[in-house]
C-alpha cells in the first residue's frame, strides 16, 4: 500500500503485569520521498525506567532514528491480509473504503495482535487552529455492565452519544466516559485521547459532538465493537498530544 500524504502514528506498549500503557514510538511516513521514519520517544525512557520496556528488536537503539522506503515490519505484520477472503468486510467494519492505506487502516483499528503488547494510535490533529475530528473503537467493553451491552447492540449510525468526565477512575484518575443519550455509561474514549478531549470539555462543553459512526455485531472483535466519532474545539494556542511523553529522543 502506497501512502499519498504525510501521517503520523504512535506506538504504545504495554506492561501486562501493571497492565500500564506507555507511548513508545512515532512512526511518520513522508509522501513526497516516501521514507518511513520511527523514532522513539521519551514515554519508552519512561517505560524502560520503570516498568521493564526493553528496545524492539527492529529498533535496538534508543537513541537513533530509523528510516526506510518500505513499510516496517513492526507494521506491515499488523495489517490485515489483502489475501484474506473477508478483507473487504474488515475494511467496511473500520467503516474505510477499498483505496484505504497502510497507515488510514492503522489509525482505526489500532493494529491489535493477540500476541504481543503493542497499540497503535494517530497523532491527533485539528482541522483548524482550533476546532478537531476524531474517531475510534469503544474502550472498556469488557468491564461494562450487562445493561450497557445490551444498549450497545441497540444503537444505530449516526446517533447521537454523550461524554463525561470521571474524576475517579482507577486505572487513570481521569477518564472520559462514552454516554448514550438515555445515560447509559458504554464504555470509555482511549487513554491517549484523555489529555486533548479534557481540554475541548473544559474549553467549550456546548461544541462538543459524538456520534456513532458504526455498529459491528459479532463476530467482529469486541475491540472493534462500535466505532465513535467525536467533535469539539480547543483552547486557543493547545497543541495535541504535545505533553512531553511524546517527544522524540534527540
Amino acid at each position: 500500500m502506497i501512502q499519498t500524504r504525510d501521517k503520523t502514528l504512535f506506538l504504545a506498549w504495554q506492561n501486562k503485569e501493571a497492565r500500564k500503557w506507555y507511548p513508545i514510538g512515532r512512526m511518520e511516513h513522508r509522501a513526497s520521498s516516501g521514507i518511513y521514519r520511527f523514532q522513539y520517544i521519551r514515554g519508552a525512557v519512561d517505560a524502560s525506567e520503570n516498568a521493564g520496556f526493553k528496545p524492539l528488536f527492529e529498533f535496538p537503539d534508543l537513541y537513533e532514528q530509523y528510516e526506510s522506503t518500505e513499510l516496517f515490519p513492526l507494521l506491515q505484520t499488523r495489517l490485515f491480509p489483502k489475501s484474506r477472503g473477508d478483507f473487504h468486510t474488515h475494511l467496511e467494519q473500520l467503516d474505510l473504503t477499498e483505496d484505504a492505506e497502510a497507515f488510514d487502516i492503522l489509525e482505526v483499528d489500532g493494529g491489535y495482535r493477540a500476541t504481543d503488547s503493542f497499540h497503535v494510535f494517530p497523532l491527533l490533529k485539528g482541522q483548524d487552529k482550533q476546532s478537531f475530528t476524531c474517531r475510534f473503537f469503544l474502550h472498556g467493553f469488557r468491564h461494562i455492565t450487562d445493561s450497557a451491552q445490551k444498549r450497545i447492540g441497540k444503537l444505530n449510525a449516526g446517533e447521537e452519544l454523550g461524554l463525561a468526565m470521571e474524576l475517579a477512575n482507577p486505572e487513570t484518575t481521569i477518564g472520559i466516559q462514552i454516554q448514550s443519550k438515555d445515560y447509559e455509561m458504554l464504555g470509555w474514549a482511549p487513554r491517549y485521547l484523555r489529555n486533548d478531549l479534557q481540554a475541548a470539555i473544559c474549553n467549550k462543553p456546548e461544541q462538543i459532538r459524538a456520534h456513532v459512526v458504526r455498529l459491528n455485531p459479532e463476530p467482529a472483535p469486541i475491540k472493534q465493537r462500535l466505532l465513535v466519532a467525536i467533535q469539539g474545539a480547543w483552547p486557543d494556542g493547545h497543541v495535541p498530544m504535545s505533553t512531553p511523553r511524546f517527544d522524540p529522543l534527540p
